[in-house]
C-alpha cells in the first residue's frame, strides 16, 4: 500500500488557524447571541453549542493538523505521545491567531448590538459592569471562588478532555470509533461546560482564553478584564490550569492506562518473545 504523503507545516499551521477560529466563533457568537440578543439559552444549550464547535473544527482540519486547536493539547501531545517538537511554536501561535480571528469576527458581527445593550444596560467598559460583555468572549472564575481553586477546575477538566481525547483516539481501546471521535470529543466538552462551566467558563484553552481577552483590552475593556475585577491577576489561571491539566491526563492515559490494554500487552509479549529469540 502507498504511503500517503504528509501535510506540510505550512498546511498543518493554516488548518489549526482556521480550526481554532471556527471553533472560537462560533462558541463567542452564541454567547453574545444569549447576552444581548434575546436567545433562549441555558447552560446546557450553551455548552452543547461549543462542543458541537469543537467538533466541527475537528471535521473540519483534523485530516490536516489533527485538530489539536489547543495549545495544552499540543504540548500534552509532544510532551508523551511523539509528536515533534519543532511544530510546538507553530502550532500554539497559529491556534493563538485563529481564536483572536473567531473572537474578532463575533465581535464585528455583533458588536452595534452589544454597545446598545451595554448602553440600553448601562454597562461601562473599563469597570467592573464592563465584565458582563467581556464574559462573551473570555472566562471568568465564579465570585465564590479563589483563583487557586479556579486553576485546579481549569486543571481537573482539561485533564479530564485530555484523557478522553486519547482514550477516544486509540483504536486499541475498545475499538476504532472512526468518524464519530470528533463528535464523542465535542459531547465531552459539552458535558464538562454543562456540569462545571458555572464555576470558570470552561477555558481549557490558553489560546481560547488569553487571545480574546487581549483582544477586548484593546477594545476598550481595560485591564479589568485581566483581573476580573478582584485585585489580582486572573489571566494566568486558564493558561497555567489547563497546560497542568492536559500533562496531567495524558499522563495517566499513557502510563497507567494503556499499557494495561491486551492489545498493547499482547505487542509487548511479542516484542520480547522475538528479542529473546534474536539472542539465541
Amino acid at each position: 500500500m502507498k504511503e500517503l504523503a504528509k501535510p506540510t507545516l505550512t498546511g498543518e499551521f493554516v488548518a489549526e488557524v482556521i480550526g481554532t477560529g471556527i471553533f472560537m466563533f462560533i462558541g463567542t457568537a452564541s454567547v453574545a447571541a444569549l447576552v444581548t440578543a434575546g436567545a433562549q439559552f441555558g447552560q446546557w444549550e450553551i455548552s452543547i453549542i461549543w462542543g458541537l464547535a469543537v467538533a466541527i473544527a475537528i471535521y473540519a482540519v483534523g485530516g490536516v493538523s489533527g485538530a489539536h486547536i489547543n495549545p495544552a493539547v499540543t504540548l500534552a501531545l509532544a510532551t508523551f505521545m511523539g509528536f515533534e517538537w519543532r511544530k510546538v511554536p507553530f502550532f500554539i501561535i497559529a491556534q493563538f491567531i485563529g481564536s483572536a480571528l473567531g473572537a474578532g469576527l463575533t465581535y464585528f458581527l455583533y458588536g452595534p448590538v452589544i454597545a446598545e445593550w451595554e448602553s440600553t444596560h448601562q454597562v461601562v467598559r473599563g469597570t467592573v459592569s464592563g465584565l458582563q460583555t467581556a464574559g462573551i468572549f473570555t472566562t471568568f472564575a465564579n465570585a465564590n471562588i479563589t483563583y487557586w481553586h479556579a486553576m485546579l477546575v481549569e486543571m481537573s477538566i482539561t485533564a479530564l478532555l485530555m484523557y478522553c481525547v486519547l482514550a477516544l483516539g486509540d483504536d486499541k481501546n475498545g475499538g476504532s470509533k472512526g468518524v464519530l471521535t470528533g463528535l464523542f470529543v465535542g459531547l465531552v466538552v459539552a458535558i464538562i461546560g454543562a456540569s462545571v462551566g458555572p464555576l470558570t467558563g470552561f477555558a481549557m484553552n490558553p489560546a481560547r482564553d488569553l487571545a480574546p481577552r487581549l483582544m477586548i483590552d484593546a477594545l476598550g475593556w481595560g485591564n479589568v478584564v485581566m483581573t476580573g475585577g478582584r485585585d489580582a491577576i486572573y489571566a494566568w489561571v486558564p493558561i497555567v490550569g489547563p497546560i497542568l491539566g492536559a500533562q496531567l491526563g495524558a499522563f495517566i492515559y499513557t502510563r497507567f492506562v494503556s499499557p494495561s490494554l491486551p492489545e498493547n500487552i499482547q505487542d509487548r509479549a511479542v516484542a520480547k518473545q522475538k528479542a529473546v529469540v534474536s539472542h539465541q
